[in-house]
């Protein structure tokens, strides 16, 4: 039976989300009983969230807004894709209080939910300190940390953004008893990008409707972050680094998994501290196979049958229209 799953996700800042979000509906394996909108301003992310689900045909999938836990850390990168879109017109069900509707999905399942946490952790500890004991009825699955591999692609560590943005949160929830904790931080999921053949087999398959909302808001997102320089959206991937985390949610056989104690510090670093370092989970250090994983991820986003492509300039004349 596939495993039921609540997305946490602050889907709207980085693009990788969006990617996730598709992933995950691709997965068989995954019952996604909820997507949760994280951090800043979660009705934005949310009409993100809506518009992406019913282009996919998903709107059975609930929404809902999680807590503003702070401002926005960069902007509204995907708003001109929902310019003119109706949230309150969307035709499936959008959730005032998201937070309670994550515990009330955990406490009514019959077998325990996967989180996968996406985003900074203030949504899962606003559930935590409502219902402290739903943690002992799922597993964690994030993306979170740096312990040897930072966004450079080597040392030193980094300061995660999912961390860095609300450090208290995070080291709430990982005091929890979770069932299981497997995190994916930058040492793994910092390799996630689609090259070659493997990304022009996305692009040329953007008849499909999902791929073709990927490359509908990649190609928006590109332009609008000049910290990241994106000028080479018709030829590879920014990181990706969130489908790592819908990944191991399912398998794990393509990373190296080793359980680590470690400390988070106030501006954001995962220190290893065996002695007294608060949070403890199994984390994905190594791979076994990357590029196995990359090819894997390729096949799952793209359609069960090749859809007819189109080329970039078509993208750009529908955005514009």
């Amino acid at each position: 039976m596939a495993i039921p799953v609540i997305l946490d996700t602050d889907i709207g800042t980085d693009i990788d989300d969006t990617w996730a979000l598709a992933h995950l509906l691709r997965c068989p394996e995954l019952d996604p009983k909820l997507i949760l909108t994280a951090t800043g301003d979660a009705v934005y992310r949310a009409t993100i969230t809506a518009r992406f689900l019913e282009i996919a045909g998903r709107t059975d999938i609930p929404i809902g807004l999680g807590v503003d836990s702070h401002p926005m850390a960069d902007g509204r990168n995907q708003e001109p894709w929902i310019k003119g879109y109706d949230l309150a017109a969307y035709g499936g069900e959008i959730v005032e209080d998201g937070v309670g509707r994550l515990i009330r999905i955990i406490e009514e399942s019959d077998e325990p939910v996967t989180i996968i946490a996406i985003a900074p952790a203030g949504n899962l500890a606003a559930a935590l300190s409502r219902a402290p004991h739903i943690a002992a009825r799922c597993r964690l699955v994030g993306m979170f940390g740096s312990f040897d591999v930072g966004y450079s692609g080597g040392l030193p560590a980094s300061n995660e953004t999912n961390v860095r943005l609300n450090p208290a949160a995070l080291r709430t929830v990982l005091a929890a008893p979770w069932q299981d904790v497997l995190l994916t931080p930058l040492d793994t999921c910092n390799a996630a990008v689609l090259t070659g053949d493997d990304y022009h087999r996305i692009w040329c398959a953007t008849g499909d409707p999902v791929l073709r909302a990927v490359i509908e808001n990649y190609c928006l997102f590109a332009p609008l972050v000049g910290w990241m320089h994106c000028d080479y959206f018709a030829t590879r991937s920014t990181i990706l680094f969130d489908c790592v985390a819908v990944y191991l949610a399912y398998a794990e056989a393509l990373v190296e998994t080793e359980t680590i104690r470690f400390a988070i510090t106030d501006d954001g670093y995962t220190i290893r501290d065996d002695a007294t370092g608060p949070g403890r989970a199994r984390v994905a250090l190594r791979w076994k196979d990357l590029d196995g994983f990359l090819a894997h991820l390729t096949e799952r986003l793209l359609p069960p049958a090749s859809l007819p492509g189109i080329h970039e300039c078509q993208v750009r004349a529908a955005l514009s229209d």
